[in-house]
């Protein structure tokens, strides 16, 4: 049977991690990785998490399995954190997800469950993995035109034009906030002319939230998924707790179905833990009950939220430096964008042979695309960064 397997195309992310690895250079700069990293090049445990851990550690009495769905109080906390009270309660149906590409992929297999025919629009670009998992489990994709190679923002134009030609039933995958792999946004005026369209259309909204806290802050971020989950007739929701609360390891997300329509709720959560048994049973528990643990507990809550503005600032500073050293060293102002764009990533917008001149004279790793990680700077690398994307003539 195993001589019938054949090779699977590498990752190209983890294949630039390797690179990186193994390059001999002291000099070099990792803007691939998709992990927060502190000014020291560490992922660090956040300190409301090593408190919650070491509660847990003296408290939890059991290791015995919470449920299908995971334990509800984690589901409520998080539906809290991230809805709010934008939908009520009664018309979300949730489970935990081993991380946020696990909630993304027992989404799609809800879509592929419920409607073989749909289509899956996703933005151009898109964050791999999902086209990676839609394509294996045999959804068609249509991509949606997304970020503008020349102004290095939002097509949005041309994201109306391509949503139109969708049909009812179709689903379009949007990410809440701090767009991955470029940064850019929409405004909330343009959010709301998305969910009109998809209402006009027939649409299913599928929101994929990873990075709630690292853009415009907490509630901010939420604002977006907030107004789509409550406008429109049913919404998929995709939530990590990778990046804001930095558990990576821990693989804890949840995957939300929202509906108009309450009386769906007992079928959509049956449903949903239907998926769970099939894929993998009983969802991870101690990520979530780290931030349950966090959620509910008014001093690790505050404690959390003040670290995670930390970051987030962090990472406002480091985008706002360097865009002014590439001002400063190119006497244009063409490189605003990277102050403009929100979240861990930025896409640069140079071409594929310029990237590679970064990695091989400059020992600058970022992906092909030229999306690379804000937070894999810090004071001292910005100016080294400027100076080689002048040099190779970005």
């Amino acid at each position: 049977m195993f001589e019938n397997l054949k090779p699977q195309p590498a990752d190209k992310i983890l294949a630039l991690m390797q690179m990186y690895r193994e390059d001999p250079r002291e000099q070099k700069i990792d803007l691939g990785v998709g992990v927060y990293k502190d000014a020291n090049g560490v992922t660090p445990v956040m300190r409301a998490v090593k408190a919650a851990e070491q509660r847990i550690w003296e408290e939890q009495d059991s290791k015995a399995y919470t449920g299908l769905a995971g334990d509800p109080v984690y589901a409520d906390a998080m539906i809290s954190l991230i809805l709010g009270t934008s939908v009520p309660r009664a018309n979300i149906a949730a489970v935990a997800t081993p991380g946020g590409t696990g909630a993304c992929r027992q989404a799609f297999e809800l879509i592929r469950m419920a409607n073989r025919s749909a289509r899956v629009f996703v933005s151009n670009p898109t964050w791999p993995n999902h086209i990676s998992i839609l394509n294996y489990l045999g959804i068609e994709t249509v991509a949606y035109r997304y970020f503008d190679e020349e102004t290095r923002g939002v097509d949005f134009d041309g994201m109306i034009e391509d949503l139109k030609t969708a049909k009812a039933g179709d689903v379009v995958l949007l990410h809440g906030c701090c767009h991955n792999p470029t940064g850019a946004n929409l405004n909330m005026v343009q959010w709301q002319e998305v969910v009109n369209l998809i209402n006009d259309r027939g649409l299913v909204a599928m929101i994929d939230i990873a990075y709630q806290g690292f853009g415009d802050g907490l509630n901010e971020d939420a604002q977006a998924t907030r107004l789509v989950a409550s406008s429109v007739k049913e919404c998929l929701i995709a939530a990590s707790c990778s990046k804001n609360f930095g558990v990576y390891r821990e693989r804890t997300g949840l995957l939300m179905a929202a509906s108009a329509d309450a009386g769906q709720t007992t079928l959509n959560q049956g449903t949903l833990a239907f998926l769970n048994r099939q894929n993998y049973s009983f969802p991870p528990d101690h990520g979530a009950r780290v931030v349950t643990t966090i959620l509910m507990d008014e001093g690790l809550r505050t404690d959390w939220m003040a670290e995670l503005e930390e970051v987030r600032l962090s990472m406002l500073g480091l985008r706002r430096q360097l865009a002014d050293e590439l001002q400063r060293l190119s006497g244009s102002d063409r490189f605003g964008f990277l102050a403009q764009h929100r979240g861990m990533f930025s896409r640069l917008g140079a071409a594929p042979e310029l990237v590679e001149k970064l990695r091989v004279e400059h020992g600058i790793y970022m992906v092909g695309d030229s999306r690379m990680n804000i937070a894999g700077l810090n004071e001292a690398t910005v100016p080294i960064l400027a100076k080689a994307i002048i040099d190779v003539g970005v």
